[in-house]
C-alpha cells in the first residue's frame, strides 16, 4: 500500500472515530435531557431535580442530595421495581429500561465531581 493510500485510510478511520465519538456526545446530550424531562413530569412537583433549585415538598430531598448518598448506576432496579417512601402522599413510580437508562444518566449529571473522584 502506498503511503497516499495508508495516508487516506487512516483519514477515513479518523473521521469515522470523530463521527462515532460525535455521535456518541449527542446521544448522551439527547439521554440527559430526556431523564430531566422524565423526572420533571414525575417528580418535580415534590423534589427538586437541578443542580440549585427548592423541593417543593419538605420531605422530599433534593436528586442532587440522593445522589450523593445513593449512586446512580444503584437506582437503576429501584426505579425498575417501583421507588416507594416512607412518606405516605409519594406515589410509587416503574420506570422502562429506556427510561431508566436515562434518569440515571441525568441523575449522573448531578452528582459532585469530589464525590466522582473516590
Amino acid at each position: 500500500m502506498g503511503p497516499l493510500r495508508r495516508l487516506a485510510v487512516v483519514g477515513c478511520f479518523g473521521a469515522v472515530a470523530a463521527f462515532s465519538a460525535s455521535a456518541e456526545a449527542e446521544t448522551r446530550e439527547s439521554l440527559v435531557a430526556r431523564g430531566r424531562a422524565i423526572l420533571e413530569a414525575n417528580c418535580a412537583r415534590c423534589h427538586a431535580i437541578g443542580k440549585e433549585d427548592a423541593s417543593k415538598h419538605p420531605e422530599a430531598p433534593p436528586f442532587r442530595e440522593v445522589v450523593k448518598r445513593y449512586p446512580p448506576d444503584n437506582l437503576a432496579e429501584a426505579l425498575a421495581e417501583g421507588i416507594s417512601s416512607g412518606h405516605p402522599d409519594m406515589p410509587e413510580f416503574v420506570f422502562q429500561p429506556p427510561e431508566i437508562e436515562a434518569i440515571v444518566i441525568y441523575l449522573g449529571t448531578l452528582v459532585p465531581v469530589r464525590a466522582m473522584a473516590k
